[in-house]
């Protein structure tokens, strides 16, 4: 190890770490900042089978055996039995009188409206009761706590018979299915429910579940297909908002957004305007694809239309006026920057973004292959956001950091969510950018989707090869309490802040722990 000025050097084994030592910024968020902590219902509940609940598209999958290991959802971390052992987890998160503010879960729609087919056709128009039961006592006992229920209507759990039987996403019909759904949970659940997010990172649900196959429902189709599923959900979104605004927000007074995935791109070389201009339309295509119809003007960004042509459907003016301004928040699911230059055109997505994706090989890895620690670059993604879309209340519906081995000694974890949430401060005191709430991904180890249970993301570890699924909480739960408990990093000199010489030290020593953290990861 070599200390210079401004930043510590590390190497081992041929592997080189750069990290910023003088930069650390202290001050608290404002007083009425959230706090929260996320899971998803797919990755959690198990009870694939259980209480009435059909098939979705992510039991097909993973029964197929495409994910790591064979590994499935079907019982995961057992949180349908377990929930009540989970909200104690998330009171965990805070002293006495300071638990985090919120919980974001998922409701799988195949629990509550088994067929949907029957559902809008008439046939059956009664809600799934163990379903609506279930998640009925998961909110009631949230608020028991005074923690707010963040719920998400759809994290990639679309129910097998629509894929089967209208193509799912890649059918127009799904608008108007989705919107019954929508509107049974608003109704449902929507007195004690004052937040929504209407869709997960509809990115990834376009591109790695219908152009590269690497997520359910598994096709691969680049040319088209992820256009118009992409098309269908912007749609829903925009119809389930008009629904929310004019069926329930008077009497209900809650708030709907939908929560969209993006990376930082940041040019290679960034005194090329080649580089620069780039990363700009890469921006457009991960992050303004989705955002740009909703927060802007209700169409897709000139640059995807210059580039995608004919193969980019169109949205009627009637529907431009229904996606535009239907939020009342924007949210954003974080992890890490790319480096971006231009490449030759390709046929299809993401060929078609006309670009060369790279990491910058002195940036700290983690448990996956493309989540690279970059927090300067979670900032800069901020002020992205600001600018082009005139500064929106933004909340941080995920942001973490993986391993491979779930151990509850985890100081890369530490190292990532101070870095991270530090630059998340900066963004707010010092740029002006609107956000109001952050949440940590994840509560737990979980389902990690493809990568099986094999990539970690949680605060808590969860011991799958025992069938009573227990969880042990690890360093990093303590840290983000912390945090918590003094909404920030306190400036020194404050009474929760010992001084700035005793800071530096606990910022040096946490690095030298990520770094032998992240070479023991390396060397396994």
């Amino acid at each position: 190890m070599e200390i210079f000025l401004g930043f510590v050097l590390l190497s081992f084994n041929g592997y080189h770490i750069v990290i910023g030592t003088d930069d650390f910024y202290h001050d608290t968020f404002p007083n009425d900042f959230l706090w929260g902590v996320a899971t998803s219902s797919y990755q959690i509940e198990g009870a694939w089978n259980e209480g009435g609940k059909s098939e979705h598209i992510w039991d097909r999958f993973s029964h197929d055996n495409n994910n790591w290991h064979n590994d499935t959802g079907d019982i995961a971390c057992d949180s349908y039995h377990k929930y009540m052992e989970d909200i104690q987890l998330i009171r965990s998160l805070g002293a006495s009188s300071t638990f985090v503010d919120f919980y974001r879960f998922s409701i799988a729609w195949t629990r509550i409206i088994p067929d949907p087919i029957a559902y809008r056709t008439g046939r059956n128009k009664s809600l799934n009761q163990p379903g609506v039961d279930y998640y009925n006592n998961v909110i009631n006992e949230l608020l028991k706590y005074n923690i707010k229920p963040l719920v998400t209507l759809y994290h990639w759990d679309l129910p097998q018979s629509l894929q089967e039987k209208i193509g799912g996403w890649n059918g127009s019909d799904i608008v108007d299915y989705y919107n019954d759904y929508a509107d049974a949970a608003f109704k449902t659940f929507g007195d004690r429910v004052k937040h929504w997010i209407t869709f997960n990172e509809p990115w990834v649900i376009c591109w790695m579940g219908h152009g590269s196959a690497e997520y359910a429902p598994g096709i691969k189709e680049p040319s088209v297909t992820p256009y118009r599923c992409g098309h269908h959900i912007i749609k829903s979104h925009a119809k389930a908002y008009d629904t929310y605004k004019h069926r329930y927000k008077t009497t209900q007074k809650g708030i709907v957004g939908i929560t969209m995935n993006s990376d930082t791109m940041h040019p290679k070389n960034e005194s090329n305007q080649e580089h620069i201009d780039a990363a700009e339309r890469g921006q457009q295509f991960m992050l303004g694809w989705f955002a740009h119809p909703i927060y802007k003007d209700g169409d897709y960004p000139k640059v995807m239309k210059d580039n995608i042509g004919d193969r980019l459907p169109k949205f009627t003016p009637q529907e431009i006026a229904l996606n535009k301004g239907s939020f009342d928040f924007f949210g954003l699911n974080h992890y890490t920057t790319v480096l971006v230059e231009p490449a030759k055109k390709e046929f299809g997505f993401p060929g078609d973004l006309r670009l060369q994706l790279s990491r910058d090989p002195s940036w700290t890895g983690s448990g996956s292959y493309w989540l690279k620690v970059v927090p300067w670059g979670f900032r800069d993604m901020l002020n992205w956001i600001k600018k082009e879309y005139n500064n929106p209340k933004v909340i941080i519906t995920e942001n973490g950091i993986t391993d491979n081995n779930g151990t509850t000694n985890d100081p890369h974890r530490i190292y990532y969510y101070r870095q991270y949430i530090n630059q998340l401060l900066k963004a707010i005191k010092q740029d002006g950018c609107n956000v109001f709430g952050y949440t940590a991904w994840c509560l737990l180890d979980t389902f990690e989707w493809n990568r099986g249970f094999h990539e970690k993301f949680g605060l808590h570890s969860t011991d799958f090869s025992d069938p009573a699924r227990p969880r042990t909480p690890k360093r990093s739960a303590a840290a983000y309490t912390e945090i918590v408990n003094q909404n920030g990093f306190p400036p020194v000199g404050t009474s929760t802040t010992a001084s700035s010489s005793s800071s530096d030290v606990q910022n040096l020593i946490m690095l030298i722990l990520l770094c032998v953290s992240f070479f023991c990861i390396l060397n396994e």
